[in-house]
């Protein structure tokens, strides 16, 4: 397990956030100002090799370590940001890149997990790409807009929703799932069964593999944005086609929600800054509908901590998470 943890010590209450992933779970202690508590970010490994209880394991370990650094500090909650798919209501995870879990129990395990150490505090699991929206809202680049789409666009797509200055997360949790919006103009089968899904054409290993494809001869979305800037031009074309398909996405769900801003974040949304420039053409060609234009697209305000941030968010901003404004006693969740 590895730790970390950076800026100012953090002062008064404290929520305990948790980001699971397909690659790695994290934990964290985070404060009522966005901030992580020095030396209370912990990482451990999921993957496929391991079994689904090898992944709770995981997952407990890093919750104990965060939980040893709350210290004399008080614990108001934890928040859960997962990969999805979710069903909210009943607290089960089926993250599509963990076949190990489908239908797991994430939410009862943390309430149990707890009980077990006589913590009263209470429990919100949302998708992270909800979380990761509530953290741009919260400090990062949607502050104070109302109307948002938060976007990570990284090993996959993800994303959530903020509309009319509230969480959407629909009733089984997964509303804002733009990864697999389909785009016009990509026959590309997804691993959710869809054809032409964002997430099938514009995601890291997506765009690595189309590159290949075309004879590029690299290997990671490192390397391919090395490539584009030594001006290859099977890097350039793979970077405008990912960039072209996040943009259709990106007006469809304009058009659909009327949004502002969409706050765009993950490792591959730095690829290149004329991503975002090749999204900005994909949008204005919707040229006659200006309520689909005037949305603005803008680089994520956060940090690789933005994930835990956002976890921390479904605790700190509770009233901003449709359904979980009330406080919850012991073993309760959200």
């Amino acid at each position: 397990m590895q730790t970390s943890g950076s800026g100012p010590v953090a002062s008064g209450p404290v929520a305990l956030a948790l980001d699971f992933g397909g690659t790695k779970v994290e934990s964290a202690l985070v404060d009522g100002a966005g901030r992580l508590l020095p030396g209370s970010r912990f990482r451990a490994p999921t993957g496929p090799s391991a079994s689904s209880e090898g992944l709770w394991e995981s997952v407990a370990s890093v919750l104990d370590a965060a939980l040893a650094a709350v210290g004399d500090r008080e614990l108001i909650g934890v928040g859960i940001g997962t990969a999805g798919p979710i069903d909210e209501r009943a607290g089960l995870v089926s993250p599509l890149n963990v076949p190990q879990w489908r239908g797991f129990p994430f939410r009862d395990r943390v309430v149990e997990w707890l009980r077990d150490r006589a913590t009263p505090a209470p429990v919100t699991l949302r998708m992270d790409g909800l979380a990761i929206t509530l953290a741009d809202h919260w400090i990062g680049a949607a502050g104070g807009v109302d109307n948002v789409m938060g976007m990570v666009v990284s090993t996959g797509i993800g994303g959530g929703l903020i509309l009319g200055g509230a969480t959407v997360s629909g009733p089984t949790g997964n509303a804002g799932h733009i990864g697999h919006i389909e785009v016009g103009g990509f026959d590309v089968r997804c691993a959710c069964g869809g054809t032409g899904c964002v997430e099938a054409v514009a995601s890291g290993p997506r765009s690595v593999a189309w590159a290949r494809s075309q004879g590029w001869t690299g290997n990671s979305g490192e390397q391919l944005a090395t490539a584009y800037t030594a001006g290859d031009a099977i890097a350039r074309a793979a970077v405008r086609r990912a960039g072209t398909a996040i943009g259709r996405a990106i007006a469809s769900a304009a058009a659909l929600t009327d949004l502002e801003v969409v706050a765009v974040g993950g490792g591959f949304s730095r690829v290149s800054p004329d991503l975002f420039g090749f999204i900005r053409e994909a949008i204005d060609e919707r040229a006659e509908f200006g309520f689909v234009k005037k949305v603005q697209v803008v680089p994520s305000g956060l940090s690789d901590e933005g994930p835990l941030i956002g976890a921390a968010a479904l605790i700190h901003r509770a009233a901003v998470v449709t359904g979980s404004a009330e406080p919850q006693p012991l073993g309760s969740s959200t």
